[in-house]
C-alpha cells in the first residue's frame, strides 16, 4: 500500500487501521503488533507508533504496558455510555445551529443532506447513508464555531462508526425512520425550539442505541 499527502504517514496507518477495526477485520481484544504493521505497509516503526496512539486518542484501541495495543472491547456498558455522551453532542450542535442561522442559505448543506440521505434509502446504500448521516455534525461545526467541540466529536466518530457497522444491516429498517426524525429535526431547528431539538435527538439516541446493543454478539 502506497500513502500520500495531504494526510500525515501516521494519519493515513491510523485511517487504514481504523476502517479495519469498523468492518471487524480487526477483533475486539485483537493484538496489533507494530513490527506486523511496519513490514505490512512498509512504513517506519515511528509512523506506526504514532498511529497508534491516534487510534487510542479515538477509543478504537487501547495501549497496555507490557502487553502493547490491542483492539477495544464491544461491551453494552461502552456502548451505552458513548451513545449517551453523541446524543448530548447531537444536541449541543442542533441548538448551535438553530440559535445561529440567519438565511435559508444557511441551512441549505442541511437540506443538501437531507436529499442525499433520501437518494440514499432509495438504493438502499446503507454505508453512504450513515456516512452522510455523519455529514450533518460536519455542517452545524461552523455554527458551533467551538474548536473543543469539533475535535470531541472527530475523535469519538469512528467509535460511533464501529458501532453502527455492527448493526448496518438492521439500520436498513431504520432509514425511513431516520429520514423522518431528520425532517423533524430540521422543522425544530428552523422554529429555533430547543426543546423539540432535544426530544427528537433524545428520541434517536435512545432506538440507535438499543439497535447497536441487540447487534452485539452474546458472550
Amino acid at each position: 500500500m502506497t500513502f500520500k499527502a495531504p494526510d500525515s504517514l501516521a494519519e493515513q496507518i491510523a485511517h487504514h487501521l481504523a476502517e479495519r477495526i469498523i468492518r471487524g477485520e480487526l477483533k475486539p481484544g485483537e493484538r496489533i503488533q507494530e513490527q506486523k504493521v511496519t513490514t505490512s505497509l512498509n512504513v517506519s516503526r515511528g509512523s506506526v507508533r504514532e498511529a497508534l496512539l491516534i487510534l487510542e486518542r479515538r477509543h478504537l484501541i487501547v495501549i497496555l504496558p507490557r502487553r502493547g495495543a490491542q483492539v477495544t472491547e464491544l461491551n453494552a456498558h461502552n456502548i451505552q455510555s458513548l451513545c449517551t455522551l453523541m446524543s448530548e453532542l447531537y444536541i449541543l450542535l442542533a441548538i448551535a445551529v438553530a440559535n445561529r442561522w440567519e438565511s435559508p442559505a444557511d441551512l441549505a448543506p442541511f437540506v443538501q443532506i437531507q436529499q442525499r440521505l433520501k437518494l440514499s434509502y432509495e438504493r438502499q446504500d446503507v454505508k453512504l447513508f450513515v456516512e452522510d448521516s455523519f455529514n450533518v455534525m460536519r455542517a452545524a461545526f461552523p455554527f458551533a464555531n467551538n474548536l473543543y467541540l469539533q475535535e470531541t466529536v472527530e475523535n469519538l466518530q469512528p467509535s460511533m462508526s464501529r458501532n453502527y457497522y455492527l448493526a448496518l444491516d438492521q439500520r436498513k429498517a431504520e432509514m425511513s425512520e431516520y429520514l423522518s426524525l431528520f425532517g423533524q429535526l430540521l422543522e425544530a431547528v428552523v422554529a429555533r425550539d430547543p426543546v423539540l431539538i432535544r426530544e427528537v435527538l433524545g428520541s434517536y439516541g435512545e432506538r440507535s442505541c438499543k439497535l447497536v446493543l441487540s447487534a452485539l454478539p452474546a458472550h
